[in-house]
C-alpha cells in the first residue's frame, strides 16, 4: 500500500509518523512545499523576541531524522500542484521548476491555511510581513537585526498579533495594535477582553480598536499607515495578522468537495468525497459538536487528533470517528493568561441560541499562600438543564489547568452540576478547597435555580436608574474610592439594620468589588420581600467593560462621549511617580486589599 501525504508540519507528519507505527509494510511519501517539516508553529513568535534564543529549538524534526526513524520518504521543498482523483496521481514541481508525476493508493491533504493579505495599496512595501512559517520569521528577525526598529504596529488583535505585540516590544520596539473590531482576542467576549484591554495599556501597548487600515506607504524612514478614520501614524515594521484562510485550491482544483465555510468537507472519518482521499488540519470543515454546524478551526491540537485518528482509519479501514473540537486556545499576553473553549455569548447570539452566564473574580491558589493572583472566569450555559456551552479565563496561573477542565465538560455535553463534581487535587500552593471551577458552577447553579437573579453589566449600563434603587454594599473606604453613579452604600454588614432606607415599592440592584457580597446581599433582600439583583462580576467586571478605550492623541472629552463613564484615561497621558510602595494583597477577599491599601496609606 502507498500513502502519499501532502504537507508535512502538524498534521501531515503526524500522520505519517502514526501509518509508520501501524504497519512496516507501507511506502509513505511526504510532500512539504517549504524547506522545513514538523517545526513548532506556535513557537515562531518568541524566537521573534528572543525568549527562544536557539533558532534549532523550533524544529521537532529535521527531514534527515524523521526519513530515517520512520522509513518516510520526505520531499521538501516539492509543491503538489495537481490531483487526479480518478488516475490516483498527483502532479510535483520541485524547486528547480521540473515536475513529475507521483501515483498514490491513499492521499492525505494537510495544506494548511495562508495569511490573509488584503488588496490594500502599499501592502507590499519594505517593512510589511505576516507570520505563519519559518521562512517569514527569518525575514522578520533579520529585519529587526539589520534596522532600527523603534516603532512596531500589528495590524490584528488576536492571539497571533498579540504575542507578536509582547515580543516585539521585548526587542525594544514601542509597540501599537490596530483592530476592526471594538476588543481585541475575537474569541471571547468584550466584557473578558475589556480585561485584557487593561493589562495592555497598563504595558504601554497602544491600542486603536474600531480602526481599519486604508492603505500603508513606503517612506524614507519606515511606514506611513493611514486609517480610514483619517488617523494616520508612523512605524519601522509592521505584522499583518489579520487572519488566515483554509488553503483548499488545490482540493477544489481536484473536484474535491468543499463545504458552507469553504473548507474541504470530510466525514466523521475525515474521509473528502473520494473515499481514496482523506484531510486534516486548518484546512478541513468539520460540523461543531454544540451548533451541528460546519466551521473552521485553526488551532495543532485538534490537527495532531485528526492526524492520529486518519492514519488507522488510513491503514486498518473506517473504524475510527473525529469526534469534532470546540475550539480550546490558550495565549500568553505579556504577564497575563488569555484562554478560551466552546461557544461564547455573542456566538451562541449569532446562533440564536438561548443562554445564561455566569462571571467570577476567584483567587488561582489558597488566599493565605504568597502569590494568589484573581482571574476573572466567564461561562455559558443553557438555561434549561445548564448544558454547558462554553468558558472564558483571563488571569495568570492556573488558567491552563482550569481551560482543559472546562473543555472536557463541554466536549462530553456536559451541565454546569458537572462542574461542582470536578474532583480537584488541592495543595495551598495549586489550588482552594473551594476551586475556581467549582465555584462558577455553584453560581451557575444558583442562576438557575433562582436563588440568584443575575444582574449584566449591560442591563445596567442601559438602565434608567430613577426606576431602581441601585444599592453598593462595598465598605465606605470602597465606597470613596469610586463607585457606579446613582449607588447609595450601605455595607454588607450594616444591610439588614439599615433596611428600612431601601423602599420596597422599587427593584433594588446590588453590587460588590467581585459578586460575592453583592450575593450575599441579595439573600437578605430577597428574604426581606425585596425584588433583587446582583451584578454578576461586580464592579470590577462593569469598571471594565463601561471604561472606553481612547485612541491614542484623542481628545480626553471624544472618549467619555462614547460612554457614560467619565474615568477615561487618555493613553498618552503619563502620571509622574515619585516613589513607589509595593503592597501585597494577593489572595486577600474583598474588602482586604481596599482596608490593607488604606493602613499603609496612613
Amino acid at each position: 500500500m502507498k500513502y502519499v501525504i501532502v504537507g508535512g508540519v502538524a498534521g501531515g507528519a503526524t500522520a505519517a509518523a502514526r501509518i509508520r507505527r501501524n504497519t512496516e509494510k507501507a511506502e509513505i511519501v511526504l510532500f512539504e512545499k517549504g524547506e522545513y517539516i514538523s517545526y513548532a508553529n506556535c513557537g515562531l513568535p518568541y524566537y521573534i523576541g528572543g525568549v527562544i534564543r536557539d533558532r534549532e529549538r523550533l524544529f521537532v524534526q529535521t527531514p534527515e531524522a524523521f526519513a530515517r526513524r520512520f522509513r518516510v520518504d520526505v520531499r521538501t521543498v516539492s509543491e503538489v500542484t495537481a490531483i487526479d482523483v480518478r488516475r490516483k496521481e498527483v502532479t510535483v514541481r520541485t524547486s528547480d521548476g521540473r515536475e513529475y508525476v507521483e501515483t498514490y493508493d491513499k492521499l492525505l491533504l494537510s495544506p494548511g491555511a495562508s495569511p490573509v493579505r488584503l488588496p490594500l495599496t502599499g501592502i507590499d512595501s519594505r517593512g510589511i510581513f505576516t507570520l505563519r512559517n519559518v521562512q517569514d520569521t527569518d525575514r522578520i528577525k533579520d529585519y529587526v537585526r539589520q534596522h532600527q526598529v523603534r516603532r512596531a504596529l500589528i495590524v490584528g488583535g488576536g492571539f497571533i498579533g498579540l504575542e507578536m505585540a509582547e515580543n516585539l516590544q521585548h526587542t525594544g520596539a514601542e509597540v501599537a495594535v490596530v483592530e476592526m473590531a471594538a476588543q481585541v482576542m475575537g474569541p471571547i467576549d468584550f466584557s473578558m477582553a475589556a480585561l485584557v484591554h487593561e493589562h495592555l495599556l497598563q504595558k504601554g501597548v497602544k491600542l486603536y480598536l474600531e480602526q481599519a487600515v486604508e492603505s500603508f506607504e513606503e517612506t524614507a524612514s519606515g511606514v506611513t499607515v493611514k486609517f480610514k478614520s483619517g488617523i494616520t501614524i508612523e512605524t519601522d515594521l509592521v505584522i499583518l495578522s489579520i487572519g488566515v484562510r483554509a488553503e483548499t485550491s488545490l482540493a477544489s482544483a481536484a473536484g474535491l468537495e468543499l463545504g458552507e465555510m469553504k473548507g474541504i468537507r470530510v466525514n466523521e472519518y475525515l474521509q473528502t468525497s473520494d473515499e481514496s482521499v482523506y484531510a486534516v488540519g486548518d484546512a478541513i470543515e468539520f460540523p461543531h459538536p454544540l451548533t451541528g454546524k460546519p466551521w473552521l478551526n485553526f488551532l495543532a491540537g485538534p490537527a495532531n487528533r485528526q492526524a492520529r485518528i486518519v492514519a488507522d482509519n488510513m491503514v486498518f479501514g473506517n473504524k475510527v470517528k473525529y469526534e469534532g473540537a470546540v475550539g480550546t486556545a490558550i495565549a500568553k499576553v505579556f504577564d497575563q493568561t488569555v484562554a478560551s473553549t466552546g461557544l461564547p455569548a455573542k456566538r451562541l447570539i449569532q446562533f440564536g441560541i438561548p443562554y445564561l452566564s455566569a462571571t467570577i473574580h476567584s483567587g488561582s491558589h489558597a488566599g493565605y499562600y504568597p502569590g494568589a493572583l484573581q482571574m476573572a472566569i466567564k461561562i455559558t450555559f443553557s438555561p434549561d438543564g445548564g448544558k454547558l456551552y462554553g468558558a472564558q479565563i483571563v488571569g495568570y496561573d492556573g488558567v491552563d489547568k482550569r481551560i482543559d477542565e472546562y473543555a472536557m465538560v463541554i466536549k462530553r455535553g456536559g451541565t454546569v452540576y458537572d462542574l461542582m463534581e470536578l474532583e480537584h487535587a488541592y495543595a495551598p500552593p495549586f489550588s482552594s478547597a473551594k476551586d475556581p471551577v467549582a465555584v462558577s458552577g455553584y453560581v451557575a447553579g444558583n442562576i438557575l435555580n433562582g436563588k440568584m437573579n443575575p444582574l449584566y453589566w449591560r442591563d445596567l449600563k442601559t438602565a434608567d436608574l430613577n426606576r431602581v434603587t441601585l444599592v453598593d454594599v462595598r465598605t465606605p473606604d470602597e465606597y470613596a474610592l469610586g463607585g457606579i453613579d446613582g449607588a447609595v452604600n450601605v455595607p454588607l454588614d450594616e444591610l439588614r439594620e439599615r433596611l428600612a432606607e431601601l423602599p420596597l415599592d422599587k427593584s433594588v440592584w446590588v453590587y460588590c468589588g467581585v459578586g460575592l457580597r453583592g450575593y450575599l446581599a441579595s439573600n437578605i433582600l430577597k428574604e426581606n420581600g425585596y425584588d433583587v439583583r446582583n451584578l454578576i462580576g461586580g464592579l470590577k467586571t462593569y469598571k471594565a467593560a463601561v471604561t472606553p478605550v481612547c485612541i491614542p492623541g484623542a481628545p480626553e472629552d471624544v472618549c467619555v462621549r462614547k460612554s457614560s463613564n467619565t474615568c477615561c484615561v487618555s493613553q498618552e497621558e503619563k502620571v509622574p511617580v515619585a516613589r513607589i510602595v509595593r503592597i501585597d494583597a494577593c489572595g486577600i477577599q474583598c474588602p482586604g486589599p481596599i482596608l490593607k491599601l488604606k493602613t499603609s496609606m496612613e
